[in-house]
């Protein structure tokens, strides 16, 4: 390194953003992951043992998955390499490998390769690297957002370990905070800052769980407030709300969070809480979530899990569609809403969701046995010398309009692939099938 690149370093170290000073460069430092970086656990015991194997880092935004990598970075006896997977190309990770042969051959000393962002590699990125993880010419640290079971091939996940990052509570964020106002050396602690309690609290809240958007918001804060008559700055719950951008909703709706929302709104519905249905709803028509999908997912779980317990909603939830259909948004919030909270809070049976399912797979396991001869087409010309239709006993001739026939064919008659459930209309349902054929007995 020349004198140049030195003086570089040394000037971004001092003018670089306040969220990448405050970044830790101990495992003692990082907040809020001590499910996996807490002295008991693996990671930080082969961190410390500089015994690490290809791991992937997955979570939010600001939740440290970079910071880790940095603090391995500063723990290894490694050579350490960082790209970038939006910027980064083949040449780049030729170069990398590479390096990584000449350590390995001529100076026996392993190379750690960080690829932030490994979900933006394509396929034939993540298989170039795939033999040199295979081999240990690289140990692969990769960062990502996305969930990686969906962004990154399987090969790659074999070999690695994921760890997954939570969001950052408000506490952790306040801790956060707190530390950067008083650091002197990589914080704002030279500027005597203060912040009122609930400036502190609106910003651990409304940060949502990201550091760097808590840290950059202080940063902001900081450098625009004058000092007051008393030698310190006021962080005030005013300037905290001019610092910050407004919330933005979690929702990718080609990723995870897509898929954990809608699975979140249909456990809702299903478990009955209809003010937990109408948050998810709200959550994904504020992400701008498809309302054609939502009203199929609302037609579904009424199917699936209301059912013949009130035959009712799935006649709202059809409803639903057709009115969202017409009016589109944002009226469509109206009957999605009206929908879903019908189905949330009508009684829930999986009776004819279990029943075909199982004649489903009955029939998949078996032949298609003959189906009785009295219950066989007659309209056709030719039917009654074929046998077809003779015998049939039409139910409405009788009492009750029932009357004792097999209808299922000689081999499955003893199958039964309905019962019914002890809520709502199937009470009903149920009552009238016992008193039905209790008569044949």
């Amino acid at each position: 390194m020349d004198l140049f690149e030195y003086m570089r370093e040394k000037n971004m170290k001092s003018e670089s953003p306040l969220a990448a000073r405050m970044r830790p460069v101990t495992l003692e430092e990082v907040e809020g992951q001590e499910h996996i970086v807490s002295k008991n656990c693996m990671l930080y015991r082969a961190i410390k043992a500089d015994k690490l194997s290809s791991v992937i880092f997955y979570g939010p935004p600001g939740t440290g998955k970079t910071t880790l990598a940095k603090v391995i970075a500063g723990t290894t006896s490694a050579e350490f390499v960082q790209i970038n997977a939006t910027v980064a190309g083949k040449k780049d990770m030729e170069e990398v490998i590479k390096k990584a042969k000449e350590n390995q051959g001529m100076y026996g000393k392993k190379t750690i390769l960080f690829v932030d962002e490994i979900h933006r590699f394509n396929k034939g990125q993540q298989d170039y690297l795939l033999p040199y993880v295979e081999d240990g010419t690289i140990i692969l640290i990769g960062a990502t957002t996305e969930n990686p079971y969906f962004e990154v091939n399987n090969a790659l996940i074999s070999r690695s370990v994921i760890f997954e990052l939570h969001t950052l509570s408000p506490e952790n964020i306040k801790n956060i905070i707190k530390r950067a106002l008083t650091d002197e050396t990589r914080g704002m602690g030279a500027y005597k800052a203060v912040i009122d309690d609930d400036a502190l609290c609106f910003l651990a809240d409304v940060a949502e769980g990201d550091a760097r958007k808590a840290l950059n918001a202080i940063e902001l804060g900081v450098l625009t407030t004058e000092r007051q008559e008393d030698g310190y700055i006021h962080i005030t719950n005013e300037i905290a709300q001019e610092c910050i951008q407004r919330r933005n909703v979690k929702y990718d709706k080609d990723g995870d969070n897509h898929y954990d929302t809608i699975s979140a709104f249909i456990k809702s519905m299903r478990g009955s809480d209809p003010d937990a249905v109408v948050y998810y709803l709200a959550r994904m028509l504020s992400a701008g979530e498809s309302v054609t999908f939502i009203a199929r997912r609302i037609m579904i779980c009424a199917a699936e899990d209301v059912g013949l317990a009130d035959p009712n909603a799935l006649r709202v939830a059809v409803s639903a569609a057709e009115a969202v259909h017409r009016i589109g948004m944002p009226e469509a919030r109206i009957p999605l809403a009206e929908a879903a909270i019908y189905v949330a809070c009508a009684p829930k049976s999986n009776s004819a969701y279990n029943a075909i399912n199982a004649a489903m797979e009955y029939v998949e396991k078996h032949p298609a046995y003959n189906i009785p001869g009295y219950l066989r087409d007659a309209s056709y010309k030719g039917a009654k010398e074929l046998g077809r239709g003779i015998g049939y006993k039409y139910a409405h001739d009788y009492e009750e309009h029932f009357v004792e026939q097999q209808y299922l064919p000689d081999e499955v008659k003893d199958e039964k692939f309905y019962t019914p459930g002890e809520l709502g209309y199937e009470i009903q349902a149920g009552e009238r099938l016992k008193h039905l054929y209790k008569k044949l007995q």
